[in-house]
């Protein structure tokens, strides 16, 4: 089992740009820089899961599939194409959906735990 405790260490983490033609990343404001880890699933799997920490910043994404996320430090708002405003803080689990326009508000750098599926695999 793995536990997490405020101030813990997710370990390394490599940089994952704001790329991909399927994700059309939009940068609004400041320079976000995006972080991860793969710990499970992955390129051509249905399911993936892993760490992702973002500096401050806004941008907006197209999600690539249904993701159950779970803050670990910082606050992010998340504002869904229906105008819906969303905070959120550590302990906080909050879910986005394959196809949603998602713009991020990154208000402190935050660090995210994440579970995402997509029936067509990513």
């Amino acid at each position: 089992m793995i536990t997490y405790k405020p101030g813990d260490d997710v370990g390394e983490l490599e940089h994952w740009p704001f790329s991909g033609e399927a994700s059309n990343y939009v940068i609004i404001r400041g320079t976000p820089k995006a972080y991860g880890r793969m710990d499970g699933g992955g390129a051509g799997a249905i399911w993936r899961a892993g760490i992702w920490r973002c500096t401050a910043g806004t941008f907006m994404c197209t999600e690539l599939g249904d993701e159950m996320q779970t803050v670990l430090s910082g606050r992010v708002r998340i504002t869904r194409a229906d105008g819906t405003v969303h905070e959120f803080c550590p302990g906080d689990t909050f879910f986005t959906t394959r196809g949603e326009r998602v713009t991020w508000d990154v208000l402190e750098d935050v660090t995210k735990v994440f579970f995402s599926a997509s029936s067509d695999g990513f």
